[in-house]
């Protein structure tokens, strides 16, 4: 039984119990109008390099719709999805982006909560991603770590985490410890490698598979199919977190899927894909935030006959990001730089990159619902495959967007 189908059957069971039980439903969402001018290749989203998900030229359409439903089964239970659709851009389509059950305990007398999660999940590695349906309240794009997690990093799991509350021990001090265990994301790695770092929105849905560049037609497939379950192993997540309340808070963790990168069905690899992660989101004088955030690992693609490395990538991507709120006003600058090194023999496939990228978003809340944005986006690589395939090596792709965005 695939996801789609456990939606199918469980959740007229679970609006049953709901209404038997007298439980209260809450919906919410978000619509995004966007106009675009953008100069860039054609999208990544096609299957070609360009950095942004809209194409070359001028676009105005719905960016994204999101509809999101959480069901409060008992006062600590609550069922969890997040349907999203795409219309007018380089890709269409709808369908589910999360789904899952959550458990969140009462404190103890010494200030002790659990807390859990199961289903298909976003990992806790963003510091940016807070708002309805997994979107951005500082930027529209998001920044290149939250790009590629939207993109390929989801999977199938539990998640479990243990919270000291500082309330009850009259500090200002949370800290927090989690540990996810999960499957269904062995092909992660596979989008990163072969088409780069992007800036974008566009967060892949649970039942679509994604086009690859194709420069090297049967050594790359034509797409990848990022939540597969190939190898029977399960990953894992750790992290830890330390909020001083009225100041900010620090993230950092570990994620390893742990997949045998021998293993291949159909053309779709598993692929050892690791990485560390370090964020922080603080409070400076003038009621300014800042946030920044590290990632970096490496991934892995094998010969299932010789063991021979056939893709051997290391990668990273940093941002800081100030944000400064004044009524109904919001100003927010992003300036990042990220990098792929192919560290594999094979030089017909080389997947080495390096790129910088600045983004200046305003924003003005027009009422509780309704929001404007205004947002100018630069970035400039260098990109050797790109180079291969007929465009230039190095680049600098400009985006100018527009947005009205309704939340509710």
């Amino acid at each position: 039984m695939n996801i789609r189908q456990a939606v199918v059957i469980i959740l007229p069971w679970l609006f049953y119990l709901a209404a038997a039980h007298g439980v209260e439903h809450k919906l919410g969402g978000l619509l995004d109008l966007r106009f675009s001018v953008s100069d860039t290749l054609p999208s990544y989203l096609g299957g070609d390099y360009g950095k942004f998900q809209y194409a070359d030229g001028a676009t105005l359409a719905p960016a994204q719709a999101a509809l999101s439903y959480r069901g409060e089964l008992t006062d600590a239970v609550s069922v969890h999805l997040v349907g999203l659709g795409y219309f007018g851009g380089v890709r269409d389509g709808a369908g589910l982006s999360e789904a899952y059950l959550q458990y969140r305990g009462l404190p103890s007398a010494q200030g002790w909560r659990w807390q859990a999660r199961a289903g298909l999940l976003y990992p806790q590695v963003s510091m940016v991603n807070i708002q309805t349906a997994w979107t951005s309240p500082y930027t529209l794009d998001f920044d290149t770590i939250n790009s590629w997690i939207g993109e390929e990093v989801r999977h199938q799991g539990i998640d479990i985490a243990l919270t000291r509350l500082g309330n009850a021990h009259n500090s200002g001090h949370d800290f927090s410890a989690g540990m996810a265990v999960y499957r269904d994301n062995d092909p992660v790695g596979a989008m990163l490698s072969w088409h780069g770092w992007v800036l974008s929105s566009r967060q892949s849905l649970r039942h679509e598979t994604l086009p690859l560049p194709q420069l090297e037609p049967g050594f790359v497939p034509a797409a990848s199919d990022p939540f597969l379950e190939l190898d029977n192993r399960l990953g894992y997540h750790l992290r830890g977190q330390w909020h001083w309340h009225n100041h900010g808070k620090l993230l950092l963790g570990y994620y390893d899927n742990q997949a045998d990168p021998k293993v291949v069905e159909r053309g779709q690899w598993a692929w050892t894909t690791r990485f560390a992660h370090l964020g922080v989101h603080w409070q400076l004088p003038g009621n300014i935030d800042l946030v920044a955030q590290y990632l970096a690992g490496d991934t892995l693609m094998q010969s299932s006959r010789s063991g021979t490395d056939l893709v051997n990538n290391g990668y990273h991507s940093g941002f800081v990001m100030l944000s400064k709120k004044v009524a109904r006003h919001r100003l927010s600058a992003r300036l990042e730089e990220f990098a792929v090194v192919d560290r594999d023999s094979i030089a017909a496939d080389n997947n080495n990159e390096y790129g910088k990228a600045a983004t200046l978003n305003y924003s003005y809340r027009l009422n509780r619902h309704w929001f404007l944005h205004s947002e100018y986006s630069w970035m400039e690589s260098r990109r050797p495959a790109r180079a291969a395939a007929g465009h230039s090596l190095n680049l600098t792709e400009q985006q100018w967007q527009l947005g009205v965005r309704f939340l509710f």
